[in-house]
């Protein structure tokens, strides 16, 4: 497709201002050929693998333990590596996508996010594998603003959204994909067949684009915020940094503290910066605006809660319950069908209810599954581990759609690369920070529960203390003798988690407490300007 359509054009025709045509709907066809199903369908697809890359490693966790000798800190930085990646960059490369093109910039993304993930598969060691899963981050920050403002900029009124719910329940049903396909993969093959999957599926997302989607930009053009664009790049990274290496090696280590004080100066640089900039890439007077902040703290902790449990609940279903990677997967499968039913009928739910009713809800049932989720001990099972999911899985389908749609609301028409990438960048930050933080908890936590282990040779004893997967494979070279410390081992990972899972809990309840004198919406706000959000600054 070569239509190129202004975002500040007609919102209700999906083209250009100079098209006259009326507006589409889904499945239909405008005067210049732009079918508004295949968009969705083309955007949904190219955000399935970018979530779905996310998450495709968690069940890989063990064996990567294993074939590369990595400890909980380099899983840790393994995962999240990517995501980082995303978070730091999502923000700027959407803006460029507004200048250059939002699906010149997809497409890419898809290129490095696909070459980077066969260099991945080649990975000898945990160095390499970090680099090139944070150069897949960069790809998958290129990709993923463009999916939700190309919607937004395509898609008529009456339909946008809907289209945004669709949007954010294919954000979740990609994270539970990408565990699917692992696990199938990993019956079959080695971890490095993750990766190989990944471009091979980079591909088909860049064949759907360049046929379904057309090309898309905003209508303003200003000078490129630098300043704003490294301060949004470097704060969370240097604020995972500390989160991991600060359980790790010691909160009073100087790198550490380096890492803290930078997060706050770049912090303070970014608000005073952004306010003395015409044009700033993200201005920071909106997060004075209520309806803004709130949903993006209710984003930022939904994804903080759900990434970290990924990084310390899998391990729990794989280690202590011994399912192998395709069990653990499909023991998701039942919250990924909650997650889609309850965003596809939020919508519905914030007309009656109101939209901060729905937030605070939506937050307050996701920290009562993870703190029952806490409660979990080695010889639960798996329903009271599904039950606490599903709890979990109702918050985050009501927290979704609403938090997404008071942030892309409150920013014009001709910013929605902005505002989808803001959402994104809250998304993606909260997964780095809870991922960080969960990891280095569990971490911190399962070496300070082993029990005294002068018994073993010292070798044996650092693998024990390195990693959970490590430990029970001492106990299995010990034979019998090695009951008592697999059962020690499982014990200290459990404890680990739930000491994890109830810090996080305990922050997406203060979280929910915070949301209380948000403006109560009637309904979520449509994707276009939103003038009630606009218009109120109120702090």
């Amino acid at each position: 497709m070569t239509d190129t359509i202004d975002s500040d054009s007609d919102p209700g025709s999906g083209r250009g201002s100079d098209s006259g045509a009326g507006p589409t709907r889904p499945g239909t066809e405008d005067d210049g050929g732009v079918k508004t199903g295949g968009v969705l369908f083309a955007m949904c697809l190219a955000l399935v693998l970018v979530t779905a890359s996310m998450s495709s490693l968690y069940l890989a966790l063990p064996d990567l333990a294993v074939d590369l000798d990595a400890s909980t800190t380099s899983l840790t930085w393994i995962v999240d590596g990517y995501v980082l990646a995303l978070a730091g960059l999502v923000l700027p490369l959407g803006a460029l996508g507004d200048r250059l093109g939002r699906r010149a910039v997809l497409l890419a993304g898809v290129v490095v996010l696909g070459a980077a993930a066969l260099a991945a598969s080649e990975a000898s060691g945990t160095t390499a594998l970090i680099t090139w899963r944070a150069v897949m981050g960069l790809g998958a920050a290129m990709i993923m603003p463009g999916t939700l403002s190309t919607i937004t900029a395509v898609l008529p009124d009456a339909q946008r959204q809907k289209g945004v719910a669709v949007w954010s329940a294919c954000a979740a049903v990609g994270v539970i994909l990408g565990m699917l396909t692992t696990g199938v993969l990993l019956h079959w093959f080695t971890w490095r067949s993750i990766f190989v999957s990944g471009a091979v599926a980079a591909l088909g997302v860049a064949l759907a684009a360049v046929f379904l989607a057309p090309e898309t930009k905003g209508g303003e053009r200003h000078r490129f915020d630098v300043a704003g664009a490294l301060c949004t790049a470097l704060a969370p990274a240097a604020l995972v940094y500390a989160l991991i290496e600060g359980n790790d090696a010691g909160w009073g280590r100087p790198t550490v503290l380096a890492a803290l004080a930078v997060t706050v100066v770049v912090g303070i640089a970014y608000v005073v910066l952004g306010l003395r900039t015409a044009h700033p890439l993200l201005d920071p007077r909106l997060f004075g605006n209520r309806g803004f902040r709130a949903g993006a703290v209710t984003i930022a902790v939904q994804f903080m809660a759900v990434f970290g449990f990924f990084f310390v609940g899998l391990q729990y279903l794989q280690l202590v319950l011994d399912y192998s990677p395709m069990k653990s997967a499909l023991a998701l499968v039942p919250v990924a069908v909650v997650v889609a039913v309850v965003s596809e009928v939020t919508p519905r739910l914030a007309t009656r209810l109101g939209v901060r009713t729905i937030m605070i809800g939506g937050l307050l049932l996701l920290g009562a599954g993870l703190f029952t989720l806490s409660l979990i001990d080695v010889d639960s099972g798996y329903p009271p581990f599904l039950g606490s999911l599903v709890l979990a899985g109702l918050g985050i389908g009501l927290t979704g759609v609403v938090g997404t749609s008071a942030i892309t609301g409150s920013l014009p028409r001709e910013q929605q690369g902005t505002a989808s990438a803001m959402n994104d960048v809250t998304r993606e930050a909260g997964a780095a920070i809870g991922i960080a933080l969960m990891g280095s908890l569990f971490g911190s936590h399962y070496r300070s529960s082993l029990p005294d282990l002068s018994g073993l040779p010292e070798p044996a004893a650092k693998v024990v203390r390195h990693s959970a997967v490590g430990g029970l494979k001492v106990a299995d070279r010990l034979g019998p003798q090695g009951a008592t410390l697999a059962k020690d081992v499982k014990e200290a990972l459990v404890n680990g988690m739930s000491v994890a899972l109830a810090s996080v809990a305990a922050i997406t309840a203060v979280a929910a407490c915070l949301l209380v004198r948000t403006p109560q919406q009637p309904g979520i706000a449509g994707m276009s300007t939103s003038k009630h959000l606009a218009e109120d600054p109120s702090p």
